[in-house]
């Protein structure tokens, strides 16, 4: 037996050829297990379109916005219903830190800031609470409200009155 004759049967002959061996054994399977997930995860899923029931038609042509006419005329509502038909769900707990009904010392340092600022949060909304103006209510009503819960908390604010037309 002679050594000379012995030939390397490798298929890997340069450090190169390592390396590409070494990235597609890893690279090949992964996107592999991609494309698997991808085929029976897809399999579930309708096309854009596809389910033409009348809900979901109806659901794609609604318009985006839409205009509401109120009776200019109408009597606007006092404080105490606003207060009693939007309010009294948080601030009647002190929910997400608002400040309850009558409490005097969670409503000190918010009195102190004006009543132009506490219209200016309960119209545009403030920490947890949402936006109030554009809502239900006139944003006269809305002022009423904040009036109505800051007084009972020791201000001495005056209604709002309607602007002369």
């Amino acid at each position: 037996m002679s050594e000379e004759h012995s030939e390397d049967h490798n298929p890997i002959k340069t450090p190169t050829q390592f390396m590409y061996t070494v990235l597609l054994s890893f690279v090949l399977p992964i996107f592999m297990i991609i494309g698997l997930v991808y085929y029976v995860s897809s399999d579930n899923k309708t096309a854009a379109g596809s389910d033409l029931n009348d809900a979901s038609v109806q659901s794609r042509i609604e318009k985006v916005g839409f205009a509401e006419v109120r009776d200019a005329n109408r009597v606007l509502k006092t404080g105490e219903e606003v207060f009693k038909g939007q309010c009294t769900t948080c601030h009647s707990i002190g929910a997400a830190g608002s400040p309850k009904f009558g409490d005097a010392a969670a409503w000190g340092p918010r009195i102190q800031k004006g009543y132009a600022a506490l219209l200016n949060s309960a119209l545009h909304g403030k920490g947890a609470m949402g936006a109030q103006g554009g809502g239900d209510y006139d944003d006269l009503e809305v002022g009423r409200a904040v009036v109505y819960m800051a007084n009972a908390g020791g201000a001495k604010f005056t209604d709002p009155v309607p602007a002369a037309k």
